[in-house]
């Protein structure tokens, strides 16, 4: 399949249209194809979640556009219609009228007069179009969805949906006040609307019978009926616990289901699917939805195995103060898998690796669980063989290409696996100090400590001792890799004008230009001219092995101790002003590539397959009798995400 599989599907705006492949699904028995077919339906079933999270008018919006796109009966090839069809593309990639990454409102390159005629002409409701018209043509109006920073109220200058009427003080305040167990803090606000309404602030929690209560009891459905093809009673255990915690909303619950979800491990398929992470939320505390059903690849783990098995050896020879380090590292589990459905804020696009749970204290008390998404990884890299051209146009020399075309992929992936498995669960706070006290810089500040982490031991001999690599060659690209795209590369997803908004972008530039900077003088990265053309050359990766472990003993430090003065300028510094000639020069240079700076993907479908004729959705003697779960691929963007538009509905 890999060798004759189209891997691109299609290219719009920015964005890149990818498909990935499951081949371990095939050899899964019967009881196992069931599970994921379960479990995916569970993985589709909160999207709309995901969408009201993101903007209070998206569900509107999302409504309108596809309505348009289905019905428009005039000339489908006019210049309006086409500039119509990549908005509403954009818009579906992004679950929302914001851009995934950088949180900018998407502008239509279609004219309000023509949107209104054009719903007209599908006897769209008058009503409807007056509840959006502005959120879509009104530039000022909710123009970003997450603002972390030039402002007095995050709150109010975000356009999330998190936040109804309250202020980030009256925020703060409302949660200061709320007591939690030291030994075992909730994460508060992690699953619930704030609301101020009468003069009264109070939480609108995501549960059955309270809010997202439709698409919550779909969502327990579909794990319901997966819980009779669960691996063994600890993955049903899991599947009740998940249940429960969606009917009551007791967060203590979620907690309980955290700590039997990293303890399960023999299971082949596991799954995440809850209200996850916060990059959503300026305040780092109101969670989006999101999920994903994946597959032990037993051949590729022996990779991760063997770093989690010397955990404990990476913890204590890091270059941090022995007090921010765990005194002894346990439950540190970390798999190599094959993603067999996305969901949530995890689709269309995806992240390459996850590492939960990301409540500290059970991080600490009991470990964490890494996964790499090795079949997204693979379906990026033929992606980027099969359009070429980046490493050639920014590397600094046909020595550099040489080296990344050699060693850069599995440069990619054990930095992943070092970011996840041991980056993410390394450290500790210091007693009394929350997991929330770096407020809108956690973030950034986290994904700094998980990459420094892996920039550090990539070049490592330990990593040639334990088999993982053949020589620090690898690690070498990785180095030449990471700062190529944190001077430049990631530069190709921002507007003329703009600086970095994105934590991990943010932490990308810190990194890159905090060792820049303070490796200048004695020229470890230097800035050249190749044929009139900017590059950044590593003369000394030795000195900047030194430099990123100077850093990453600082960033451990502002973490462990909730220094939020010094994680505020530190990012304010490094990670958030972009060089804006650069930046012209390098979009200038990307954009004769022809090349979408962004991809995500199509999902896999699975259908059931049945003895006789007929659903299988009848009873008695005469019901056919499920025989396989088949696996197809589509290609094509809009049907899927139109067909998932009719299963919420």
């Amino acid at each position: 399949m890999k060798n004759n599989f189209n891997y691109i599907a299609e290219q719009f705006g920015d964005i890149r249209i990818l498909r990935y492949t499951v081949d371990a699904f095939n050899s899964l028995s019967l009881k196992e194809k069931l599970f994921i077919y379960h479990m995916s339906k569970a993985a589709l079933a909160g999207r709309d979640i995901l969408w009201d999270q993101n903007n209070i008018h998206n569900l509107a919006i999302r409504k309108v556009l596809c309505k348009i796109w289905e019905k428009y009966p005039e000339n489908r090839s006019s210049e309006q219609f086409k500039e119509f069809e990549i908005y509403t593309k954009r818009v579906l990639f992004a679950n929302g009228i914001h851009h995934h990454y950088s949180m900018d409102k998407f502008t239509p390159g279609f004219t309000e007069e023509w949107f209104n005629s054009a719903w007209e002409m599908v006897q769209g409701n008058p009503e409807e179009l007056n509840q959006i018209r502005r959120a879509i043509f009104d530039k000022e109006y909710m123009a970003k969805r997450v603002v972390l920073g030039d402002t007095d109220d995050l709150v109010k200058a975000s356009a999330n949906n998190y936040y109804q009427g309250v202020t980030q003080k009256e925020t703060e305040d409302f949660y200061a006040k709320i007591e939690v167990d030291e030994t075992s803090p909730i994460s508060k606000g992690l699953n619930s609307t704030l609301v101020k309404r009468n003069g009264k602030i109070f939480e609108e929690v995501w549960h059955i019978g309270g809010k997202y209560s439709k698409e919550i009891q779909e969502i327990c459905t579909h794990l319901k009926n997966a819980i009779e093809y669960a691996h063994n009673d600890e993955q049903k255990h899991l599947l009740e616990l998940l249940i429960e915690y969606y009917t009551t909303g007791n967060l203590k619950t979620f907690d309980e289901f955290s700590i039997a979800w990293l303890k399960e491990q023999s299971a082949p398929i596991d799954f995440i699917n809850g209200f996850i992470e916060v990059y959503g939320d300026p305040l780092g505390l109101k969670a989006s939805w999101e999920s994903v059903i994946e597959i032990v690849d037993k051949e590729a783990c022996k990779r991760t195995e063997t770093l989690a098995a010397n955990a404990e050896w990476f913890e204590h020879n890091a270059p941090t103060d022995p007090k921010y380090k765990k005194e002894r590292v346990s439950g540190v589990t970390a798999r190599v898998m094959q993603v067999a459905m996305l969901g949530g804020d995890c689709h269309p696009a995806t992240p390459i690796g996850i590492n939960l749970p990301n409540a500290e204290w059970i991080r600490e008390r009991y470990g964490s669980k890494s996964v790499t998404l090795d079949n997204i990884t693979y379906a990026y890299d033929q992606a980027a063989k099969a359009s070429g051209g980046t490493l050639e146009e920014f590397a600094a020399s046909q020595a550099e290409i040489d080296l990344c075309k050699e060693y850069g992929s599995l440069g990619s992936t054990l930095h992943t696996d070092l970011h996840e498995c041991l980056g993410h669960g390394s450290g500790k706070l210091m007693p009394g100090v929350s997991g929330e006290a770096l407020k809108s810089y956690g973030s950034t500040i986290e994904e700094a400590r998980a990459d420094l982490f892996a920039l550090y031991y990539i070049m490592d001999p330990k990593l040639v001792e334990l088999g993982l690599i053949p020589s620090l060659k690898v690690g070498e690209a990785e180095y030449c890799s990471y700062i190529r795209n944190g001077l430049m590369g990631q530069l190709t997803r921002i507007k003329p004008g703009c600086n970095l908004e994105e934590s991990h972008m943010r932490n990308r530039q810190l990194i890159a230009l905090w060792a820049y900077e303070h490796g200048k003088e004695q020229k470890i990265i230097e800035r050249i001219e190749k044929n009139g053309k900017t590059a950044f050359v590593i003369n000394d990766f030795q000195a900047l092995r030194g430099l990123f472990a100077q850093l990453l003993a600082e960033v451990q430090r502002i973490k462990s101790e909730g220094d939020y003065t010094a994680a505020a300028q530190l990012v304010e510094q490094y990670g958030v002003k972009v060089d804006q000639a650069l930046l012209s020069e390098v979009l200038e240079r990307y954009e004769k590539l022809g090349i979408a700076p962004y991809a995500g993907f199509i999902n896999p479908e699975y259908t059931l397959l049945f003895s006789g004729e007929g659903s299988g959705e009848g009873s008695g003697e005469d019901s056919p009798t499920i025989i396989d779960v088949a696996i197809s691929y589509p290609e094509n963007f809009m049907e899927q995400q139109l067909s998932y538009n009719k299963r919420g509905s």
